[in-house]
């Protein structure tokens, strides 16, 4: 292996311990979803592990970013983002920036239904902005019933118990943006802290800003 190749493998330990830093995980946790062994792990993040392509693909997966991040290889110069949804909760989420840790933005969208859903309020850390683009959003923050039209914004800490969904049952699409919580207790499959989840009445809620440009 060449110079070149040795000196951008030796960048990805510390590239490694700092996406599982920023994440809040733990190195059992990185294992048990990987089967990669803690030991193994240890040693690829302190540099004492030479980095291969069966060991970074699971840990590209866990951590959602491109191979290319994780080996710090120059950007192709192409600046379109290949969307890939993600489902869940009975909910899509489109993927709208590719940089790795840090508040990332999603587009949201609730499908529509027959009947519209009861509230489950539920808490996780961190904070959500979001943006109604198309539908009307019942938003239920605490004590707080609402319903946003399109181009209504709200921003909200989710500690408090909160719960989204459509206020008349059509379909409803948001921009949102997450903190890393966020995207753990959402977006992440089985990340979410018990309790967790984007479906969230109690307590009086902080405050929303509406009508936004």
């Amino acid at each position: 292996m060449n110079g070149g190749t040795d000196d951008v493998l030796g960048t990805v330990g510390p590239r490694l311990r700092a996406l599982r830093r920023n994440r809040g995980i733990t190195l059992a946790e990185v294992s048990a979803t990987t089967g990669v062994s803690e030991s193994t792990l240890s040693r690829l993040e302190s540099g004492q592990r030479r980095a291969t392509l069966e060991l970074l693909l699971p840990l590209a997966r866990i951590y959602d970013v491109p191979l290319d991040d994780l080996v710090g290889a120059p950007r192709t110069g192409d600046p379109r983002i290949h969307l890939k949804p993600i489902r869940r909760f009975g909910m899509v989420f489109v993927p709208l920036s590719r940089r790795p840790g840090g508040t990332q933005a999603f587009k949201m969208i609730i499908p529509g239904r027959a009947e519209p859903l009861e509230p489950d309020p539920r808490t996780h850390e961190g904070f959500e902005w979001l943006y109604v683009l198309n539908g009307r959003l019942r938003l239920v923050l605490g004590r707080r019933d609402l319903t946003l039209p399109p181009g209504e914004a709200a921003e909200f800490d989710t500690s408090v118990p909160h719960w989204l969904g459509s206020a008349d049952g059509g379909a409803v699409e948001l921009l949102v943006l997450f903190d890393l919580q966020g995207i753990r207790a959402h977006v992440r499959p089985g990340s979410a802290p018990k309790g967790a989840g984007p479906d969230g009445p109690a307590g009086d809620g902080p405050a929303l800003t509406e009508n936004l440009p």
